[in-house]
């Protein structure tokens, strides 16, 4: 029910991705009468859970959570903890999102804080974490986002034996603040495929697979990635349409512009993984359309079936559901 677009748009990308997979169970939460009206054409394993209401931009995520108890967002996320979906995706609100996985699911036992992921498209696509989630991350936080990068990289990206770095001042290992010098020491104990730092510059020579920092580093790059990449693609296009000569010009262009478009084509990626809760959570972005929500639908589909949570834990060697367990006191207090 939520995004930019809502239910207009999310429904129908849905049914889309339901019809071409007709051996797995799509249930649509929502305000049901508006949801079925939209899903007219939808195959036998669509299903519909009413859900009425809906966390608004301008909400605190958590209070708004514990009071609307039949938001969609709240409604989705319950029936995983229940066993009664496998995963949920969200084009809503970002933080009610992270909320819900937090306060719901809960966290796996041994994972202090769940990281926001999301994959960078360019020539070759990297995976950028936290973006989202915690702005005030220690190193050990970092040292745990790196592991659970590390394997979603390589199970839903297909990323062979991926490549970690922390993303620092300077390329030198530990070089950076105290907490940065700290997981330098926690990943090189690991036996992941750690490289050290990166800089900002680095990140377009696609040197490593999967970037670690802090949610608040993370956002900002993930935006300016996204600015400037559109940016240059209007430049572009500016200057093949500011005379006859551009314009000819911008013919000869047309076949290696569209296959650039399609290098920096960000819906493929589909959504972003909460990556540390007990259950499988893709919040996706809330400009999406129903391309974007298909590929969202792929992203969460494979993420489940290549068992990312339960990987996890099994490299902390930890129990994948004793965080489950926890989750109703948490969220309890906060509703409290």
């Amino acid at each position: 029910m939520g995004g930019d677009h809502g239910a207009p748009e999310v429904v129908p990308g849905a049914v889309k991705w339901a019809r071409e997979h007709p051996a797995d169970e799509v249930i649509l939460v929502g305000d049901e009468p508006l949801v079925r009206s939209l899903a007219t054409e939808a195959p036998p394993n669509v299903s519909f859970v009413h859900g009425p209401e809906v966390v608004g931009m301008d909400e605190h995520p958590a209070r708004a959570l514990a009071r609307k108890k039949q938001s969609s967002i709240r409604v989705a996320t319950e029936l995983v903890k229940s066993g009664q979906a496998d995963g949920v995706l969200t084009a809503g609100h970002t933080g009610a999102g992270m909320a819900a996985g937090v306060l719901i699911l809960g966290t796996l036992p041994g994972i202090d804080r769940p990281a926001l992921a999301v994959q960078l498209p360019g020539g070759k696509p990297f995976l950028l974490l936290d973006i989202g989630a915690n702005p005030d991350s220690t190193a050990e936080n970092l040292a745990q986002y790196a592991r659970m990068g590390a394997i979603f990289a390589e199970r839903v990206m297909s990323i062979p034996n991926p490549r970690v770095a922390l993303l620092s001042i300077g390329e030198e290992k530990g070089k950076g603040d105290a907490r940065i010098a700290k997981a330098t020491e926690l990943i090189d104990q690991t036996d992941l495929n750690f490289i050290g730092n990166v800089e900002g510059r680095d990140l377009t020579k696609f040197v490593a697979d999967v970037i670690v920092c802090d949610a608040v580093l993370g956002n900002v790059v993930m935006k300016f990635f996204e600015g400037l990449s559109r940016y240059i693609f209007d430049l572009v296009s500016a200057e093949f349409h500011g005379s006859l000569r551009g314009r000819l010009s911008g013919l000869l262009f047309l076949p290696s512009r569209a296959r650039l478009v399609k290098k920096f084509d960000a819906e493929v990626v589909g959504g972003s993984p909460l990556l540390g809760v007990n259950g499988t959570m893709l919040i996706t972005h809330g400009s999406a359309r129903r391309r974007m929500i298909w590929y969202g639908m792929e992203a969460t589909a494979r993420t489940i079936r290549e068992g990312v949570n339960a990987l996890i834990a099994e490299s902390l060697g930890i129990s994948g559901q004793a965080g489950a367990e926890d989750a109703g006191d948490g969220r309890e207090a906060e509703g409290n």
